[in-house]
């Protein structure tokens, strides 16, 4: 007989504190919020379609901490949901995390996606629609389902060769969705995801990011300069497809990113030329304002950050200089550590010692091999 895993210290409550917590608990500190009943109400639908939600979306659930010295703050079923129309849940065929947008049933949004998700193409940098499933309590609404993505800065980036690898994908990405005709119009940190699974090969919780499945341990990721992730555009919720031949001009102020200079509900704009700035101004915001070294990109950002429309590289042309820089920085170590911006300079020397040992041991052991 295999003997129970015994959970770490500061998951058990003294009897004095596990009373109180049952207290405030009866008294529903940890009750379903009305976005959460929402999904409670659709559980066993759900089911039925090969879709299971996390216990505590269950009809018939009871807190699993009741009647135990446990802490309800490390058990799985006191996380809340932190988006209201989106939600994490597993396909019962093959244990896939993926998660469920609620939206229109007839939206551009789906049929965008179901087009996109035709097209097998290595530039397709959009999230895949795996399936659209009909809300049986609204018929007007529906779920689409989704592989399960991971914030695109959720760990942080550490390496130059990440920022790179990050900028070519969604680069090629932008380029694949402009050949196709179709505006995201909405480009900005939140809306670029990773599958993060190479960086957490026991995966971790889909709430808690930093911790177990089980919300029990705090975890590490792996190293993403070792391990490459897949990133995606996702939420093409404001998103256009212009017919064959047609201008690539609309109207609005919708999205994001409010800094976009030519946004107008009056006058025309280029939406395809709204896509470059807003994804070279998320290269400018998340990489060249918050890490030291990486100047090499300014001409890009430069270029794809131009307040004149007319003026502004196409999605082709951002790539096309990329691809210059990275031919003439090959000297540059990619592997090099990101050194941010809020390090002090004794941080800075700090961390870098100990990245120049990492690295060090990391080429020993590539040169002598595995045994």
């Amino acid at each position: 007989m295999v003997a129970a895993k015994r959970l770490p210290s500061y998951a058990y409550l003294s009897p004095e504190q596990a009373e109180k917590y049952a207290e405030i608990t009866q008294r529903g500190t940890y009750k379903l919020i009305d976005a959460e009943i929402f999904w409670r109400d659709r559980y066993m639908e759900l089911e039925k379609s090969g879709y299971t939600l996390r216990p505590r979306y269950h009809p018939d659930w009871t807190p699993s901490w009741l009647g135990t010295n446990l802490d309800p703050l490390h058990c799985e079923d006191s996380v809340m949901i932190d988006r209201t129309h989106v939600i994490d849940a597993t396909r019962r065929r093959d244990n896939l995390l993926v998660s469920l947008k609620y939206t229109k049933a007839d939206s551009d949004e789906i049929r965008i996606c179901q087009f996109l998700a035709t097209l097998d193409h290595p530039q397709n940098h959009c999230v895949p629609l795996l399936e659209v499933l009909p809300d049986p309590l609204n018929s007007g609404m529906a779920f689409m389902v989704m592989p399960y993505l991971r914030p695109m800065s959720s760990p942080p980036f550490t390496a130059a060769g990440e920022v790179v690898d990050f900028i070519s994908q969604s680069l090629n990405g932008l380029l694949f969705l402009h050949s196709q005709r179709i505006a995201h119009r909405d480009i900005a940190a939140p809306n670029i995801m990773m599958d993060a699974r190479p960086l957490y090969p026991h995966g971790h919780h889909p709430v808690e990011l930093d911790y177990s499945v089980d919300n029990m341990y705090e975890i590490s990721p792996l190293a993403r300069i070792d391990r490459p992730v897949l990133y995606s555009f996702i939420d093409f919720g404001i998103s256009h497809r212009f017919d064959e031949g047609s201008p690539t001009t609309l109207l609005g102020r919708r999205g994001r990113n409010q800094d976009v200079p030519e946004l107008s509900n009056a006058i025309p704009y280029d939406a395809f030329k709204v896509d470059v700035y807003a994804l070279g101004d998320v290269f400018f915001k998340e990489f060249s304002q918050k890490y030291h070294g990486l100047e090499f990109l300014d001409p890009l950002l430069t270029a794809m950050r131009t307040r004149d429309p007319a003026a502004r590289v196409s999605a082709e042309g951002a790539l096309a200089i990329f691809r210059d820089l990275q031919a003439r920085s090959n000297g540059m170590s990619l592997r090099w550590r990101l050194s941010a911006r809020t390090e002090s300079t004794p941080e800075r020397m700090v961390y870098s010692t100990v990245a120049m040992a990492r690295e060090g041991i990391y080429q020993f052991k590539r040169i002598m091999g595995p045994g």
